[in-house]
């Protein structure tokens, strides 16, 4: 075999690759499909799993866990999720609520309407009294095209994904507390930092302090870096980012999914005494980590006696964008300077989450008598797993034909400046309370609305208007690697669960209101925990903004640039730690030793001999707090699509999707918006304002894979840097 003869054969082999791919992505939607026949199949009064499981293939332990009522009675525990009941399984009932009350709509507000000086886009201040009004109110939509629309179009490819409810009663009461002894306190000692080094795996280059050189790094596999590393730079050193290179991927085309290539370069041999770091000390992030989506960066940590060593990407901060190394090194002293005008102690740890949380922490307050002083309480494992499972994060959306135009006439990016930042003004506090149909039902039109302005999250029945032809206002859970999709068709039902900042959003929004039941929901406290955090940060961003605006040569311009982009980093990431994932654990025992399964878990199967559990808990970590995660998400990707923002005269203007005529959006992005049309949104350069970031101003085809989308992404912000460059 020649070399062109394993070129081609490699080149096939890529082929018989992306067809296994293909068929694993078919694979997965059939046992959707089956999962879902299973359930339908399971509310029948006299279904049996051991009936199911060889009509659909798969194991009696399967259809327990996708139809967990199945499971006999009699070995159910009475934990604090779990309604013991002796009667059959029924059909599920459609649920009805306390209906939400007509609001006076966005549009309606009036134009001269000034910002609050500290308020969240389109939510009332604690001090605000929002408007009621005893009829709905529905605002008048302007004259614009309707775009083409297929009634036989399915109202969700994907299948749905069933999300959890509260229990009935005392039972789903008990959720309603906080975790005992855990609570977020100020921390009375000084994190240490860890001496670092910067290097480029591409070119070789290595910053140690002020000192640079250039390495023979091989192959760059994990043992040839730290051994090329440590023959430069004492043992001392603890941490090597990598700014270029990406080592862990060079055997990307050996494996099927990058995640099994990342893995085996972390698992390769590793002689001369270095094994993977077990623990050290307190630090929990012992041993190495793999991300589970593509894009994420890998950490690799080794140890070597009393050495200890770990490599990352600085793409965890920023994307370097092909900056020099002692540049990426510079940006991230700009940073700690930064930070360090309000953190006299702040330390940058590994990653910006780690920093910013513990830079949070650090604004704990602690005067005796202060709100909160003694700490912020962590809430129960139920209500925190119930949030995991009921929140998404950002809006990802490809809106394709007939939905909008087969050939689009331009293509726009609006991306939002700092989204998050314009969301941390207030957050719920606290045990929430709890709010079912019937208490909803019970308030006045004032109470209710309250309500819906403070931080809450709301189980929900949604019905859109028989009229409506733009896009969809509220999530709905499905399967698959999307997780969340957006309904929109005209006369859709659905039931969901949402943050308060969209429910308030459906019923206001600027073209008709969408009618919401109420069918449960947790109300909080209205505090500030993440203000004074978010402030300080957004602070740092400006300065270092500005910074690179006037800076006086181009290193300098790119360093402060990559700094600035490091403070949203803590900010983005920081807020995304609170949110915290459940762990799962499974175990069997014996027949007739029901009594050793732990009393939160649930059976998944019995077999002759043995029954078999599963348990899903939440660590106990005095930082988890997914309700304010939570609840920024919700305001975001309700701002999305209406929010307000100051023109250049002071005045206020609406500007967001559902300000946009009905087909033109063609893509949402967390906080982007892609367009076939350009608004006249003003930009001040201040956190939430939607900045042009990408135009293509000519008749481009509509994208109708991911693929296709981000080709159209990269040329329109090609495009648009090259008509700034040709202004200057």
């Amino acid at each position: 075999m020649d070399a062109k003869e394993f070129t081609n054969g490699l080149a096939e082999l890529r082929g018989v690759r992306d067809q296994i791919k293909k068929a694993e992505k078919e694979l997965t939607k059939l046992q959707a499909n089956r999962d879902q026949r299973i359930k339908a199949l399971g509310v029948y009064p006299k279904a049996k799993p051991d009936r199911l499981a060889p009509a659909a293939g798969v194991s009696v332990k399967d259809i327990v866990a996708l139809v967990p009522q199945l499971a006999p009675t009699s070995q159910e525990e009475e934990g604090p999720d779990v309604k013991p009941s002796t009667a059959e399984p029924q059909a599920p009932v459609e649920p009805t609520g306390a209906s939400a009350p007509a609001m006076s709509p966005i549009a309606a507000q009036p134009a001269t309407e000034s910002l609050p000086s500290t308020g969240d886009t389109e939510a009332a201040t604690p001090n605000e009294q929002p408007v009621i009004t005893v009829a709905a109110a529905q605002a008048e939509p302007a004259e614009q095209a309707t775009p083409a629309t297929d009634p036989a179009t399915p109202a969700d490819a994907s299948a749905t994904r069933e999300l959890p409810s509260i229990p009935e009663g005392a039972a789903g009461d008990r959720w309603f507390t906080v975790a005992r002894n855990l609570v977020s306190t100020r921390p009375d000692y000084s994190q240490q930092p860890r001496p670092t080094v910067f290097l480029d795996a591409t070119t070789g280059d290595l910053i140690h302090r002020d000192q640079r050189v250039r390495l023979d790094l091989g192959q760059a596999s994990a043992h040839e870096i730290l051994t090329a590393v440590f023959a430069h730079v004492p043992d001392s050193i603890e941490r090597i980012y990598v700014t270029a290179g990406d080592p862990w991927h060079r055997d990307a085309d050996r494996y099927p999914y990058l995640k099994d290539a990342v893995r085996a370069w972390l698992d390769a041999p590793m002689p001369n005494g270095w094994k993977v770091e077990s623990r050290r000390g307190n630090d929990r992030l012992a041993g190495h980590f793999v991300p589970d989506r593509h894009g994420g960066t890998p950490v690799g940590r080794w140890e070597r006696g009393d050495q200890h060593v770990e490599i990352r990407s600085v793409s965890e901060w920023f994307d370097p964008e092909g900056a020099d190394v002692a540049t990426v090194r510079h940006a991230l002293t700009l940073l700690w300077q930064a930070l360090k005008t309000d953190w006299p102690d702040v330390v940058l740890m590994g990653s910006p989450s780690q920093t910013g949380r513990d830079l949070w922490a650090r604004t704990i307050p602690t005067k005796a008598g202060a709100r909160w002083a003694d700490g912020y309480p962590v809430m129960s494992d139920e209500i925190r797993q119930l949030l995991h499972a009921t929140s998404g994060q950002g809006r990802t959306e490809l809106i394709t034909p007939p939905r909008v135009p087969e050939q689009l006439p331009a293509l726009h990016e609006f991306d939002r400046t700092l989204a998050y930042g314009k969301h941390t003004w207030a957050s719920g506090v606290g045990a929430p309370q709890r709010v079912t149909a019937q208490t909803f039902a019970s308030w006045s039109e004032k109470e209710k609305a309250n309500a819906l302005f403070a931080p809450s999250h709301w189980q929900v029945k949604v019905t859109i208007p028989d009229d409506w032809n733009h896009v969809g206002i509220l999530p709905s859970a499905v399967e698959g690697d999307r997780a969340w999709t957006y309904p929109h068709q005209a006369g859709r039902t659905f039931t969901t669960w949402a943050g308060g900042a969209e429910v308030n959003l459906a019923l206001r929004n600027p073209i008709t209101p969408w009618k919401i039941e109420i069918l449960d929901g947790l109300l909080w406290e209205s505090g500030t925990p993440l203000k004074e955090w978010s402030e300080k940060l957004k602070t740092a961003w400006s300065r270092l903004s500005a910074a690179a605006a006037h800076a006086g040569t181009d290193d300098l311009r790119k360093a402060y640039k990559l700094a600035s982009r490091g403070a949203r980093s803590i900010l983005l990431y920081g807020i995304g730690g609170f949110a915290q994932r459940p762990t799962t654990t499974s175990g069997s025992v014996p027949i007739g030793s029901e009594s050793e399964i732990p009393r939160d878990a649930k059976v998944t199967s019995i077999s002759d001999d043995t029954v078999a559990w599963e348990r899903t808990k939440m660590s106990r970590n005095p930082n988890a707090h997914p309700e304010w995660a939570s609840g920024v998400w919700s305001a975001a990707r309700a701002a999305l699509l209406s929010t307000r923002a100051k023109s250049a005269d002071g005045q206020t203007v609406h500007v967001g999707a559902l300000h946009l005529p009905p087909g033109s959006v063609v893509a949402f992005r967390t906080d982007a918006i892609y367009t076939t049309v350009m608004p006249d949104w003003p930009y001040n350069g201040e956190p939430g304002d939607y900045l042009l970031k990408g135009t293509t101003p000519h008749s481009v085809t509509a994208p109708t894979v991911e693929s296709e989308f981000y080709t159209l992404q990269s040329l329109g912000r090609s495009l648009l840097q090259e008509q700034q460059h040709d202004l200057i």
